[in-house]
């Protein structure tokens, strides 16, 4: 949840979509328990162990498709505020009255449920055997979350709770779709900053006014526009002590002694307009209108000798004094606002909660020395452990396991011989044969390489196992929302080419030029050779050929004919030398007989 009063509709004109290579070679903080939340509920009936399978497609789509390097977090001990928060929550569902029921004492947290607990240690240990960081947090994720983001640990974070901003984070990446040509919706702190003039601050004393995660409540009578407008009269050094002097009772609050943006400036100025001054009744500008009407004034532009022009409907004059009249009403109103906002505030007892702004403004969310950072590191998956593991609990054939975590491996593969070129195989089986094509994804170009198989082990994928593999993926597949979940999964295609079998993967290009040079360039020249090819194919003359269905005229039948009986051989060599001849002078005679007529020329054509 995070802020409440619908806070993320707040930020929404302010979001960034990220194109397809935002997250490319970028560190990112993952909330695991977001992922499990959000998306379980989505195909809980129709797919086993819903956490797991999606934990699994999306890491493995989150670190190939999108190179990515995620970090995972893992929530701890939630605090006892939001233990009560909590339970309030599920009895307010429930429409059970929970004001009788004991609340979590100081230093007392509720835990989660088990099986949700489960959950999240199965899907810890399955990151784990994909090689992936998991840190755990003190209390809530997104706090270390935040934390890492702040200190530049991470480049983002992946978290619908926008507690995240308030704890710290610069980047939040609130939703994706993998299919888009710009999957990633990002809050900036930088872009909320220069377009609601809010800081990490004001943020924080937004969530005290209208509720949060640690108290639901907030301040009765007071919405997400009145806490805004409210905030924003205030510099971020400034806004927390101006609740601490509300919430202690300040009489100078209520009596004018509170001093805002630009006030002392209104005040003076208003303060040297003694009175208003005289307005003339027919044109609205200063003077009398005995005056107006032998000349114009000055702000009526008129002929001479001509008076001044009457007002129209709804004229406001621009004069000093008016304009200084209005501005003092203006302050007069909303100072009035102000009161009525500070008479709400007022009354809440223990306000503000000087735990929760602790709690954000903190920096040790992590199990960790806050000079020395986190120990982050990623690791090779550990493949066989891996295929036991979603064999046990996805029910899962071992070959379309590895076939799914190839993407993975293929990746690490180029990334390993981007920086150590040496002669090694992708998972000890393949290697790398050709790039096969460019392929557009997303609007984005990869290129399409080609493993070859170097050699036949017992675990590689064979065209034995093709149709078994089918039935799999063709039974695995889920219809799901694309905006609800996101494991939309490139799968690897096997190709077969004069009796000899290949992998087809997508890879980023960059990467496959980083680790394979050379046949990067020789991809290249052939392509623009086959293209130099196709070009000069396309100029040659072509023989334009006749289109079907048109009648020939009498001359072109007779001879389509007559070649048609030279063809079949049944004419002896004197009639076709008499053909030849006859064929020869009618030639001769086509220029001379040019202006006979059509009579004519057929009588000496079957002459």
């Amino acid at each position: 949840m995070g802020v409440g009063g619908k806070f993320w509709d707040l930020l929404k004109p302010y979001a960034r979509h990220e194109g397809f290579d935002f997250l490319r070679n970028k560190r990112v903080a993952v909330d695991l328990s977001f992922w499990i939340v959000q998306h379980e509920a989505a195909i809980k009936a129709r797919a086993r162990s819903p956490h797991l399978r999606l934990t699994f497609f999306r890491t493995i789509n989150l670190f190939a498709k999108f190179g990515a390097f995620p970090v995972f977090v893992v929530d701890g001990n939630p605090s006892h505020l939001k233990s009560q928060v909590r339970i309030a929550r599920f009895f307010g569902v429930s429409g059970i009255d929970s004001s009788s029921l004991p609340v979590a004492e100081d230093g007392i947290s509720a835990e989660r449920n088990r099986k949700f607990t489960k959950h999240v240690q199965e899907c810890v240990e399955l990151l784990e055997l994909l090689g992936i960081p998991v840190l755990k947090a003190k209390g809530e994720a997104e706090a270390l979350c935040g934390q890492l983001n702040l200190e530049g640990d991470v480049d983002a974070c992946i978290t619908s709770d926008s507690d995240a901003l308030l704890f710290g984070a610069k980047c939040v990446i609130k939703s994706f779709q993998s299919n888009s040509k710009e999957p990633f919706e990002c809050y900036y702190m930088s872009d909320i900053e220069a377009g609601l003039g809010l800081k990490r601050k004001h943020m924080i004393a937004i969530a005290l006014l209208v509720g949060n995660d640690h108290d639901l409540n907030g301040v009765q009578g007071i919405g997400l526009d009145t806490a805004l407008r409210f905030v924003q009269t205030f510099s971020e050094d400034e806004i927390l002590n101006r609740l601490r002097d509300i919430g202690n009772g300040d009489a100078s609050l209520f009596q004018g002694g509170i001093q805002y943006m630009d006030d002392n400036v209104l005040r003076s100025a208003v303060s040297s307009v003694s009175s208003k001054i005289y307005h003339c009744s027919f044109c609205g500008h200063p003077g009398g209108r005995k005056v107006h009407s032998k000349s114009s004034c000055g702000y009526c532009v008129t002929n001479m000798g001509e008076g001044c022009l009457k007002k129209p409907e709804g004229f406001r004059c621009i004069c000093s004094s008016c304009d200084m009249d209005r501005k003092g009403k203006d302050q007069k109103k909303q100072e009035n606002w102000r009161l009525k906002v500070l008479k709400e505030i007022a009354p809440e007892p223990n306000f503000p909660n000087e735990e929760i702004i602790e709690m954000y403004l903190c920096n040790k969310h992590g199990y960790f020395n806050a000079n020395e950072g986190p120990c982050i590191s990623w690791e090779r998956p550990k493949t066989e452990l891996l295929v036991n593991f979603l064999a046990f609990h996805q029910m899962w054939e071992p070959s379309y396991i590895r076939q799914m975590m190839l993407p993975m491996l293929s990746t690490i593969y180029l990334r390993d011989m981007a920086e150590n070129p040496v002669n090694s195989l992708l998972y000890g089986q393949y290697e790398f044969d050709s790039i096969h094509r460019l392929k557009i994804r997303n609007g984005h170009q990869v290129f399409v390489v080609q493993w070859k198989k170097a050699a036949l082990t017992m675990n590689s994928v064979t065209p034995t196992n093709r149709k078994e593999e089918s039935d799999i993926l063709r039974d695995d597949v889920i219809e799901v929302d694309e905006g609800t979940v996101w494991d939309e999964f490139d799968v690897p295609k096997i190709c077969n080419s004069d009796g000899c079998y290949f992998l087809l993967t997508d890879e980023n290009m960059d990467l496959v030029q980083a680790a394979f040079p050379e046949e990067v360039d020789r991809f290249f020249k052939d392509k623009e050779l086959k293209e130099l090819k196709r070009r000069k194919a396309s100029l040659m003359p072509e023989t334009p050929a006749k289109p079907k269905g048109v009648q020939l005229n009498i001359t072109e039948f007779y001879r389509s004919t007559k070649t048609k009986k030279l063809e079949t051989g049944g004419e002896d060599l004197t009639q076709i030398s008499v053909c030849q001849n006859a064929e020869t002078s009618k030639e001769k005679r086509k220029p001379s007989s040019s202006n006979l007529p059509k009579s004519v020329r057929r009588r000496l054509l079957f002459d």
